[in-house]
């Protein structure tokens, strides 16, 4: 179970001058059951549909079934998409999988097949990827919910043709396609060609499907427990329902990062964890933030500009960078420390003779103990310093906490766009550049969409 310690969000476990106030909190409190009470209303209306996830159990079978038997045909998975499509299964890979999974060999990754995702349309990377995969060995999953992603479907015609020129008409074999259970043009391909598909919940948005086929497929391919991932989500659904939101962990780190937001002006967030293996998942919450909160419009149609900016870091790797900054930059951060109680592995420290007496603290210690003591070294330093920060505890890196721990993330999510106002499940920038790539591509069509500004011209 995920621990949350937020004490050192607040002015007495701080430096006594900054965070919030113990009035302010209970102002919070005070204010929780409205919130509570707009995100269930919401729901029962046919949003936060990824709150139905953990209740999968059709879809769980039938992708276990799939990864356990055409799925081991394989010994390469090739993932096309991008953002949500994407990021989430590159999160479940680092997570659970062995570190450097696909430079392991067939032993080593349990005769588990090697997982490529292809998050981008940058032609070194899609050339290279290509260039070392066999494309008789490949099964590649097609995921995007509408059909009509630009880069997705780019990098499917791409890729199409290279599985084409080697296999022929067996290319189709090697397609699955996740997308949406009825309409759009890769649900018509896979209906014209007999292509396997596998379905995204029409009321689950891209990045919020992590927990959703789009993440659960590739995790299935290379071993991971996907029953066990969801079973850690529906803990942190139900942490959710608690009306009290000092016991409701998600709404609380929500209300937390909102009051440090637009009472104090801390605008930025950081999640650091203390793990390599969760690296990715700082990159996966960035997405989910950025994409949920900020807006230029709130619910009701009047100009906000809100939203925070989160940044990821890594500790301890990021002491030695972005640190110096979160210790003595601005008063505009609030941080999330994870620490990970066991890292299932632990490597001891040797000791040498030629060690100067200010590391002989080092020897016959190990490397968890150290990362430890980096965790809460940085955490005592950033409370004298009176920088806003909370710790998120899990007791190791398996199916069930990354379950919780990404469940616990999309509900804080939800809860935040409630505290902001805003609808955290549009995009409507991201929109905009859509029509704009199409309209560079040379094919505008009506004319409705928006003329860029000029190039200002200007270069060095």
């Amino acid at each position: 179970m995920l621990r949350l310690e937020y004490g050192r969000m607040l002015q007495d476990g701080l430096d006594g001058e900054h965070g919030l106030s113990r009035t302010q909190l209970a102002e919070l409190v005070r204010r929780f059951s409205g919130v509570q009470a707009e995100v269930r209303a919401r729901r029962a209306g046919g949003e936060y549909g990824f709150y139905d996830l953990a209740e999968q159990g059709s879809a769980i079978r039938s992708i276990t079934q799939f990864a356990s038997g055409v799925g081991q045909a394989f010994d390469h998975v090739l993932v096309l998409g991008i953002g949500g499509s994407a990021l989430g299964a590159r999160a479940l890979l680092t997570a659970l999988r062995a570190p450097a999974w696909n430079e392991l060999d067939d032993e080593g990754r349990d005769f588990y097949p090697r997982l490529t995702i292809l998050d981008n349309v940058d032609p070194a990377s899609v050339h290279a990827a290509l260039g070392r995969i066999d494309p008789r060995r490949v099964l590649v999953n097609v995921v995007s919910k509408s059909g009509s992603t630009a880069e997705t479907m780019a990098q499917y015609l791409v890729v199409r043709a290279w599985l084409e020129e080697a296999l022929g008409p067996a290319a189709t074999r090697h397609l699955v396609f996740t997308t949406d259970p009825e309409r759009g043009i890769l649900r018509e391909i896979a209906r014209g060609e007999g292509i396997a598909t596998v379905d995204v919940p029409p009321p689950v948005g891209g990045r919020f499907s992590v927990l959703s086929p789009v993440g659960l497929l590739p995790a299935a391919l290379v071993g991971i427990d996907i029953a066990a991932l969801l079973s850690g989500a529906e803990r942190a659904l139900r942490d959710a329902e608690s009306p009290d939101l000092l016991a409701n962990r998600p709404a609380l780190h929500a209300a937390l990062h909102w009051a440090a937001d637009t009472w104090l002006g801390a605008r930025i967030d950081v999640l650091m964890p203390y793990s390599d293996r969760l690296r990715d998942v700082a990159e996966w919450y960035r997405q989910l933030w950025a994409e949920s909160l900020g807006k230029r419009h709130d619910r009701r149609g009047a100009e906000v500009f809100a939203g925070p900016t989160p940044v990821g870091a890594v500790g301890a790797t990021d002491q030695h960078s972005q640190v110096q900054l979160f210790m003595e930059g601005p008063f505009d951060k609030v941080l999330t420390l994870v620490s990970v109680d066991d890292h299932g592995v632990d490597v001891v420290i040797p000791g040498r003779s030629e060690l100067p007496a200010d590391l002989s603290y080092l020897p016959g210690r190990s490397l968890n103990e150290l990362l430890a003591a980096e965790c809460q070294a940085t955490s005592g330093a950033l409370a004298s310093a009176g920088r806003m920060h909370m710790l998120l505890r899990l007791p190791e890196v398996t199916e069930d906490t990354v379950g919780e721990l990404l469940m616990f993330y999309q509900i804080a999510t939800g809860f935040a766009g409630a505290w902001y106002g805003v609808n955290p499940f549009d995009q409507p920038g991201v929109e905009l550049g859509k029509q704009l790539t199409f309209a560079a591509m040379g094919r505008s069509g009506s004319g409705s969409v928006p003329t860029p500004p000029a190039d200002p011209g200007d270069f060095a």
